[in-house]
């Protein structure tokens, strides 16, 4: 039974799947982590400018 599931190719291939999935996540979490702290300045720079203008 344990040489069945060794030489099942089909494992393999979803393992694979798996951890090109958990790559990708974790690249796709790291460039949002960077994009969203440029957003944020971008929001505070605004906030800033109508601020001092409205004073």
């Amino acid at each position: 039974m344990l040489r069945c599931l060794l030489l099942d190719e089909s494992a393999q291939t979803l393992l694979e799947y798996g951890l090109l999935t958990a790559l990708l996540s974790v690249v796709a979490i790291a460039i949002l982590m960077v994009l969203g702290r440029k957003n944020a300045d971008v929001y505070v720079t605004v906030n800033d400018a109508m601020t001092t203008q409205s004073s």
